[in-house]
């Protein structure tokens, strides 16, 4: 499902029109982006939780070169699902 699918498909949900949606959808993306970068979580209820994570700095190894590297730390967008949505999938559902 593209974005203009998923935009008509939650206008006809909700009863708004597309314009409305469009907006209400990148309003509700700015809001989670600015919780990702001052690191706090987002929790969708009966979806699931978005949150950041540290990854450590780490030693590489080049396959090719056998040159070992220095991988800096980085933050990562993580997601876990809602139970429900764990066992549904599980379930090929």
């Amino acid at each position: 499902m593209n974005n203009k699918e998923f935009i008509n498909q939650l206008s006809a949900l909700s009863g708004y029109d597309v314009k409305d949606t469009q907006k209400l959808v990148n309003n509700v993306i700015t809001a989670m982006s600015d919780a990702f970068v001052t690191d706090s979580s987002v929790i969708v209820p009966n979806f699931g939780v978005f949150e950041t994570k540290k990854k450590m700095e780490r030693i590489i190894v080049n396959p090719s070169t056998g040159q070992r590297m220095l991988v800096p730390p980085k933050l990562v967008l993580n997601f876990k699902p809602n139970q429900t949505w764990k066992e549904k999938l599980k379930g090929g559902q």
